[in-house]
């Protein structure tokens, strides 16, 4: 990777030099890419994510958008307090780093920071993982392989024993590969903290309470078996 910046009066993009030679800001509008024909699909959670086919690749494009009660009255802006501790900046900075440590995390393509004033805005593009499936959307599918789920803990382990604190670890922010290797995506407000033991904890904690609201029905009776493997999976790493 070859991480480099656009800076400009009102905006800031940055970007890898290897896979982008021009970064534009066109680049983070989904109407530009509508309409060449790139968007192939979309996933709608706190925001939007758009699947995009680029001539630098397969990629997902989000832009920042909040959630919970701010978001009722500030949907896609945020305090500017400086261009390096702006969302997308920060969120490309962490990637490329767990790009180097050798994690398996989306790698970024392009970031791009806009200042309004006192509020800036801005959305991020990364590289699509081939293959891959939430957690979530595979519950009922992986119920009776143990094996899965031990995995599942040992590949969050991975990023607590480099000190990655997620912000949000939930059954939709874990990704499963055609070869089932797991990755975590949406490091937004993610940051390294080497030996924070009670904040991997609540990482653990925030995920059960998901696998509690998405867990199937059908399935019921193995939730507490599943989790049970997870952590085995998890102390064992």
């Amino acid at each position: 990777m070859k991480p480099r910046s656009d800076k400009q009066a009102l905006s800031l993009i940055v970007y890898d030099a290897d896979r982008i030679q021009h970064p534009q800001a066109q680049l983070f509008d989904v109407g530009f890419w509508k309409a060449q024909g790139c968007v192939v699909g979309e996933a709608v959670g706190r925001g939007s994510a758009w699947f995009l086919e680029t001539p630098f690749g397969s990629a997902v494009l989000r832009e920042y958008l909040r959630g919970g009660l701010p978001g009722r009255f500030i949907r896609d802006r945020y305090f500017f307090t400086g261009w390096s501790r702006s969302r997308p900046a920060a969120e490309f900075s962490l990637l490329v780093e767990l790009q180097r440590l050798g994690l398996p995390a989306p790698r970024p393509l392009a970031a791009l920071t806009r200042r309004q004033g006192l509020l800036y805005g801005g959305s991020l593009l990364t590289e699509r993982i081939p293959g891959a499936r939430a957690v979530a959307d595979l519950m009922a599918e992986r119920a009776a392989d143990d094996a899965f789920w031990a995995q599942i803990g040992a590949g969050i382990r991975r990023f607590h024993d480099h000190g990655v604190v997620h912000a949000d670890l939930n059954a939709r922010n874990i990704l499963i590969d055609d070869a089932d290797t797991v990755f975590l995506i949406d490091f937004d407000r993610a940051r390294r903290a080497p030996g924070a033991s009670t904040r991997f904890a609540a990482n653990l904690k925030r995920l059960r309470r998901s696998f509690d609201k998405l867990w199937p029905e059908s399935v019921h009776g193995r939730l507490d078996d599943c989790w049970e493997k997870l952590e085995q999976g998890y102390v064992a790493a």
